[in-house]
């Protein structure tokens, strides 16, 4: 079991300077990983670029994973992504890992851009293909419904090898989420009851049932890492269900106050 800390990309770590130093602190704590969200508008917050969050944490830390969590891939360009993420690899020594998602509308519509859940997800499904074909190093070029590229050549290629782990949210019990998330080296599930017509908290009961489907699915021999956020007092209870990773954030509303929680973090996770 590893533990990671989750950070918005905007409020007090809307400066690259304070997100950097946070993310030293998180890694002399002993925490294993840091991941920050990937939005462009956060309820009228100071909002920074993940990216440049992510290559600030880079330069002063050593140890620790970093990771989006999750990037919304459908409002990039995944040649553009291509070349961010092979960079922030090589910045980090082979310390990241990608999240992807399709996206919530909110932050594609004020920009015109695609609303519609299943081509969002469908535009998810290429891109995937394009990075991976693009960090290869070798010719590449793809013809798809929403993507065209001609026979290119990315050079350099990450520094993990064979690529860059790709890790995808989910919201079961849908099961096309999921078994793209099986196809993939990691899984951010996000649990929905359809009886309460809400988001619910995970539970090992939950994930056990998540983890059970998707390795009917999966087609790759790797295991699959699962990250979620939960309880960290019940860590083993989770690993128990098929966690690998447990995620700690803070959103508001919770009930704890933001010192409060940032104090925690500075104390370390569970061992």
């Amino acid at each position: 079991m590893r533990f990671c800390v989750d950070c918005p990309n905007g409020g007090r770590w809307a400066d690259p300077r304070a997100f950097a130093e946070f993310a030293k602190s998180v890694e002399d704590a002993g925490w294993d990983g840091i991941a920050v969200w990937d939005h462009v508008l956060l309820d009228g917050e100071r909002v920074a670029d993940p990216w440049v969050l992510l290559a600030a944490a880079a330069m002063v830390t050593d140890r620790i994973t970093l990771m989006t969590c999750v990037t919304p891939v459908p409002r990039r360009r995944p040649w553009k992504l291509a070349r961010e993420c092979v960079s922030l690899d090589l910045l980090s020594e082979g310390r990241f890992i990608l999240g992807v998602g399709s996206g919530a509308p909110s932050e594609f519509s004020p920009f015109h851009g695609e609303e519609d859940l299943r081509t969002r997800a469908d535009m998810l499904d290429e891109a995937l293909q394009i990075l991976t074909g693009l960090w290869t190093g070798e010719p590449y070029e793809f013809h798809g419904t929403h993507y065209e590229i001609e026979q290119v050549t990315f050079q350099p290629t990450p520094v993990q090898q064979p690529r860059i782990p790709i890790w995808v949210a989910a919201t079961w019990p849908k099961t096309r989420t999921a078994r793209r998330a099986a196809r993939w080296d990691g899984v951010a599930p996000f649990f929905y009851s359809a009886q309460e017509n809400e988001f619910v908290e995970p539970s090992p009961e939950l994930v056990r049932e998540f983890a059970e489907y998707a390795a009917r699915h999966r087609t790759l021999d790797t295991p699959l890492d699962i990250a979620v956020p939960g309880d960290l007092g019940r860590a083993g209870e989770f690993a128990e269900a098929g966690v690998t990773w447990m995620r700690h954030g803070w959103f508001p509303g919770v009930g704890i106050e933001h010192e409060e929680w940032i104090s925690a973090v500075f104390d370390g996770p569970p061992r």
